[in-house]
């Protein structure tokens, strides 16, 4: 047996999320897999993925493409709690599935703890390269580098010399579509939220320009002033102003991947959008997307991936938070910026 802390949901989150929305508390396993649960895995979790997409799981809202979680009242201490779920890189402990054996390495869904007993692993996805560091699988190997490939090569279509304008551009996803706009010889712009966020765009990033949205007063003046053309491809990681700003200056058959709102995920009534009749008049594609119907994609995407990584043609920034202790605050971080690029948690570091 040992010791297993968990990080839990204390009750869903309303407005936005807080650090004491989430709780630590320590369980106990048994470092084997059960008799009888065949095809099941016990594996020891070293990443956790920080990603926006969990403030959907947070909520109790009808009709959320997500489901909740289930929360747990401190009083109820410490009966039957579960912790929260999410993308992560973990070690094969125990294992009964001839697919996964003792000392694999993995990436999936995993719960956020020290152990996880996994019965049907069959979405983990096995590592195969440990020539990088193994917490770019939570990030540009994992998920979000899934979701920047599948957004902007399979639902944008780009072509050389297009314009193409990414906001929240320094976090997990949008440096990643930055870089692969910039390897197809499109002219690229992000937004950021500070000067240290710009000032790695365009420095070490490879960003033709950026701005901190933050600074400006006109965002429709702004984008004026880096595309004076107009934006052939906008990957949306924000929403509200920012999206309605951004019709104003699309070209005729823009095209939009949706990728995420961020700027609407903690309010209770979300802004609305003013300027939808510009898809009408410059024949403009929006169009939303979740990776998991990307997935099939995966072997295609390590071929093109793996060797920019290792040939330095391409650049993933990480902001690693060290322990589970640390994990409520690096997650709620997310909401207000506070993390530079990819946020992860080292649960346990080889």
């Amino acid at each position: 047996m040992s010791n297993n802390n968990q990080v839990v949901l204390k009750h869903y989150v309303t407005g936005f999320p807080k650090e004491s929305d989430l709780f630590l508390k320590t369980a106990t396993v048994e470092l084997k897999i059960p008799h009888g649960c065949n095809g099941a895995v016990l594996v020891k979790n070293m990443y956790l993925s920080c990603d926006p997409y969990l403030i959907n799981h947070m909520k109790k809202v009808e009709g959320n493409y997500a489901d909740s979680f289930t929360p747990g009242s401190v009083s109820f201490f410490p009966l039957k709690l579960q912790p929260i779920v999410g993308y992560g890189v973990s070690r094969v402990v125990d294992s009964s599935n001839p697919n996964f054996k003792k000392g694999d390495l993995i990436w999936g869904i995993t719960s956020w703890e020290e152990y996880t007993f996994i019965k049907f692993p069959g979405t983990f996805c096995k590592i195969q390269d440990t020539e990088v560091p193994l917490s770019y699988y939570t990030g540009i190997l994992g998920m979000p580098g899934m979701t920047a490939y599948a957004g902007f090569y399979e639902v944008c279509s780009p072509r050389k010399g297009e314009t193409v304008f990414i906001s929240a551009a320094s976090g997990a996803i949008g440096q990643l579509v930055g870089q692969f706009a910039k390897l197809m010889g499109c002219y690229v712009v992000g937004s950021a939220g500070s000067k240290d966020k710009v000032d790695l765009l365009k420095n070490k990033l490879g960003f033709d320009n950026a701005f901190n949205y933050k600074e400006e007063q006109d965002l429709n003046a702004a984008l004026k002033r880096y595309f004076p053309d107009g934006i052939d491809i906008y990957f949306e990681n924000v929403g509200g102003k920012m999206l309605d700003a951004v019709l104003l200056n699309m070209r005729l058959h823009g095209r939009i991947a949706m990728c995420g709102m961020i700027s609407q995920s903690n309010l209770d009534q979300p802004e609305g959008v003013h300027n939808l009749f510009y898809l009408i008049t410059k024949r403009i594609r929006m169009e939303g997307f979740v990776v998991n119907d990307y997935y099939h994609h995966y072997p295609k995407f390590l071929d093109i991936v793996l060797p920019l990584i290792k040939e330095g043609k391409i650049t993933y920034i990480e902001d690693i938070a060290e322990s589970l202790e640390s994990a409520p605050g690096a997650l709620i971080g997310l909401f207000s910026g506070r993390n530079v690029g990819k946020q992860v948690v080292a649960v346990a570091r080889e």
